[in-house]
């Protein structure tokens, strides 16, 4: 059994805060500002919160009864968590934080003379917990989950930092380890110590003579340092270098990819010291790369698409440090060809920021290449040529992955100026492709890009190309320096298809130079690619009239112009590595063995999202496919063979054959041992992951195309006996047997309001997941009558697939009670897991719903679960 707080306090637990600042720091406001960023100023407070409004219920208020403000007002008020030690405090109770004297894990120490004698290690910062996972580090044991809605209760004591926990007792938590040194747990490598960064003291403007007879000499100091040295900043960074650190800069756009990287920039403030993530948004990456300038064998994550990437290789080449560090990147949005080139995949899905600094810190250090770009106006170009919409300068002076002209660039452009004229109309990623979908086919109608080549001079390393550029008649030129380009495709095609060409690197110095007609880029999306037209190191590109350009995705229209194309430079960057940590499945006497057998069993969408922190659960829910037979040094792109294979199969062909249900074309391998749950391996990584890497003796994936097993009744679940139990929420009607009841039946008693005869028709083994010819579920029936006894009902004993089932127009039955205005059905409907974040036909979500519907307050509720829902899965993954 846990303390209460006054045990604790005796204890001696009370100093599981940090001690508070040195004499002479500033003093903190009675009001101060609620923050949500790290404050950088020189009135920073030491050991303060980092604020995000939360919406999880249940968890007690920090600060206690004692000091709980919102107990004493006895109301509703909104709730805050801090992003860097998790607790979660009613938001009028943060200024009671002081008063039981907990601050949040230091991101500094304090400079001069009184802090010499300052321990240069760090300190655990030990936080109370109501909720912990894993196991106790000093007797093994896990930690027994207590907590109701009114517990307070503490089950556990964790370290912020290292992320270390104990049970709240004394036998597992000894009072001589709170002042143990921390290691910074499993990422300490990459985790800036806040020992290395101090806050400096403004001069005084005291012994004003000295500082005269000095002026002179620091002005000449200053001017060799530069600008950026030689001011003075709030901060200092004195880093202690080990040749095992590879201390971290995170840079996030929360701009890339929707709302991504505004809940990724939480996560990384847990894991890392905060002082070493910054938003992008807040004035871009300049000041903390000179302030980190010094740190040794320092490395950079950039979270955004290419061109963040691009922002922060230019800020780079700005400062020209030395070495410059390297940049690994995390793709967040669509497009991120660069990363897909350097194996950090399309797209971030889900993968744990825990596995994301590992492989940052295990990746490989490669370089890329940088190309400079000059245009200047073309003077031979007569006035007839000219365009008053055209410009005269390029977007862009550099790209690293591509520069093209001509038809992909015309319909960039015009995406661009429309989401500029028009921005609130491109806010879905949907009507977006559907927008250069229209236009890149109005294009092709009106064949604005047909006559390029008789516009165009194209020279490479002194080699005129324009007579065989005229013969192809390409509609679209691009420049290009990475293997991918449009989202994945490879334009110079596959190593082995290059004939009289060198294989396409990122490093070699050269460019691609490839054209493209309609055919071609048409046949990219399905493994086609460009003529191939040349290797070289330089080009000199002259236009005759305004043409479309982009320069890595960056579009315009260019006056008639001479463009010189060299290489700038080589970045250094982070190249994702393939692992090969895992043990072999089996224990043979090689360390490989020469042949794998591994089952192979599929996971639903809807099972994969409800179910994907419970390995166990998800295991039971998942579908047998069959057994595949791989080389033991198999990859994940080989295996994906294999499996492609097996459903081709006939039935006794040595394997199971698939089930009557096809996998769709988007199923993905899913991780399952290296992580506390089950995460999605992007396609353009299967090549990194060894099967051993993610399976033991089976191999999990996922298909979103496929229904929940339990709402399949053509599809035998995991377990193959039925429950006796009639009255199981997984009972089934037998296939064939005459005496269950039929779907029509159930759907009367549903309608009628039948609570008896559907309970009995239940245990007579009806199928509440009958559907009828709409899609209509048992649920949406007793929705639309109000039956809310039917409802608990349902709820109570069909499978969970019942919640997010959707009828023929897309809605669910949350989308319908919402529309009805039924409070307490919705309200039981949201308690038993139902998605709030799920669209019908008209793009609506349940709480757009119920606000067509006027009800304000119900719309207020479900907005509020709504936040709940879309933080909760962050928040169980950083669960401690």
């Amino acid at each position: 059994m846990g303390f209460p707080r006054k045990a604790i306090t005796k204890s001696g637990l009370q100093h599981l805060a940090p001690p508070p600042p040195a004499p002479g720091a500033p003093c903190s406001e009675p009001e101060r500002q609620i923050r949500s960023t790290v404050d950088w100023s020189e009135s920073a407070t030491y050991g303060e919160h980092i604020w995000f409004e939360t919406n999880v219920s249940g968890d007690f208020c920090y600060v206690g009864e004692q000091y709980c403000v919102a107990k004493m007002l006895q109301k509703s008020v909104s709730r805050r968590k801090c992003a860097a030690c998790k607790i979660v405090v009613h938001t009028p109770c943060i200024e009671q934080l002081e008063k039981i004297n907990f601050r949040c894990k230091p991101s500094f120490r304090e400079s001069g003379s009184r802090n010499v004698r300052e321990p240069t290690f760090v300190r655990h910062h030990w936080v109370h917990r109501r909720r912990q996972d894993g196991k106790c580090r000093h007797c093994g044991k896990g930690f027994q989950q207590k907590f109701t809605f009114h517990s307070k209760e503490i089950v556990a004591i964790s370290c912020s930092w290292c992320k270390q926990a104990y049970h709240s007792k004394v036998s597992c938590f000894m009072l001589q380890q709170i002042e143990e040194p921390c290691s910074l747990g499993v990422h300490a490598a990459v985790v800036i110590p806040p020992t290395w960064i101090l806050r400096a003291r403004r001069p005084q403007n005291t012994l004003k003579a000295s500082k005269k007879k000095k002026r002179a000499s620091f002005k000449r100091k200053s001017s060799k340092k530069g600008p950026e040295e030689g001011r003075w900043r709030p901060f200092i960074i004195r880093p202690t270098p080990s040749p095992l650190m590879k201390p971290l800069l995170v840079f996030v756009n929360p701009k890339s990819g929707g709302n991504q990287g505004a809940k990724i920039i939480q996560s990384f403030l847990w894991y890392l010291n905060p002082r070493q993530v910054f938003d992008l948004s807040q004035g871009g990456p300049r000041e903390a790369l000179e302030m980190y300038r010094r740190v040794h064998n320092l490395r950079i994550l950039a979270c955004g698409g290419d061109g963040t990437v691009g922002w922060i290789l230019s800020t780079l080449d700005q400062l020209r440090l030395k070495p410059p560090p390297p940049v690994a990147i995390l793709p967040l949005g669509t497009g991120n060809d660069l990363a897909r080139t350097l194996n950090w995949g399309g797209g971030y899905t889900d993968e744990p920021v825990s596995k994301i600094l590992s492989h940052v810190e295990e990746g490989n250090v490669v370089q890329l290449d940088r190309w400079d770009l000059r245009a200047e106006p073309n003077p031979e170009a007569g006035p007839e040529e000219r365009d008053e919409g055209a410009t005269d300068r390029l977007p862009l002076d550099v790209f690293n992955n591509y520069f093209s002209l001509g038809f992909d660039a015309h319909v960039t452009l015009e995406f661009h100026e429309s989401r500029e004229a028009n921005p609130e109309k491109f806010n879905s990623r949907f009507r977006n492709k559907m927008f250069y979908a229209g236009t890149a086919f109005s294009d092709f109608l009106m064949g604005s890009s047909k006559d390029l080549a008789k516009h165009i001079r194209v020279v490479c390393d002194g080699t005129d190309l324009t007579p065989k550029i005229q013969d192809l008649k390409p509609q679209c030129i691009v420049f290009l320096n990475i293997p991918r380009y449009c989202a994945g495709t490879m334009p110079w095609g596959h190593p082995g298809e290059h004939h009289d060409f060198e294989p396409q690197r990122h490093d070699d110095g050269y460019l691609e130079v490839i054209g493209f007609t309609m055919t071609s880029l048409a046949a990219l999306q399905v493994g086609g690619h460009g003529e191939r037209l040349t290797q070289c190191r330089e080009v000199l590109l002259t236009t005759s009239k305004a043409i479309p350009v982009q320069v890595d995705g960056e579009p315009c229209k260019l006056a008639a112009s001479r463009i010189r194309i060299a290489l700038r430079n080589q970045a250094t960057m982070v190249q994702k590595a393939k692992r090969r940590s895992a043990a072999p499945l089996h224990s043979d006497q090689q360390p490989v063995p020469e042949q794998l057998r591994v089952q192979v069993s599929r996971v639903s969408m809807h099972d994969y999202e409800a179910l994907h922190y419970d390995k166990e659960q998800l295991k039971e829910a998942s579908v047998p496919l069959g057994t595949v037979v791989v080389p033991g040094d198999s990859d994940l792109e080989l295996c994906r063979a294999h499996i492609e294979r097996l459903r081709q199969e006939p039935e006794g062909a040595g394997a199971k054959s698939l089930m009557c249900q096809k996998l769709s074309p988007k199923w993905c391998f899913l991780d399952a041992t290296t992580a506390s749950r089950f995460y999605r391996i992007d396609r353009a990584q299967e090549h990194l992951n060894y099967v051993t890497e993610i399976a033991q003796d089976e191999i999990y994936i996922l298909d979103p195309e496929l229904l929940g097993a339990s709402a399949r009744p053509d599809l035998p679940t995991p377990t193959s006996p039925l429950p006796t139990s009639p009255c199981s929420p997984t009972s089934r009607s037998l296939p064939g047997d005459a005496a269950a009841p039929t779907g029509e039946e159930l759907i009367e008693a549903a309608k009628k309001n039948d609570f008896c005869k559907l309970q009995e028709l239940h245990r007579a083994g009806g199928d509440l997941m009958h559907r009828d010819e709409r899609s209509r579920t048992l649920l949406h029936h007793a929705v639309s009558t109000g039956s809310k006894e039917v409802v608990r009902y349902l709820l109570d004993h069909a499978p969970t697939e019942i919640l997010d089932a959707v009828e023929e127009n897309g809605e669910t039955c949350l989308h319908q009670a919402a529309a009805l205005g039924q409070r307490t059905i919705c309200h039981y409907i949201v308690e038993a897991g139902a998605s709030l974040m799920k669209t019908d036909q008209q793009g609506d979500t349940p709480r757009q719903r119920a606000e067509k519907a006027q009800d304000t307050e119900l719309a207020a509720y479900l907005e509020n679960r709504q936040h709940y829902q879309m933080i909760q899965r962050e928040d169980q993954e950083t669960a401690v």
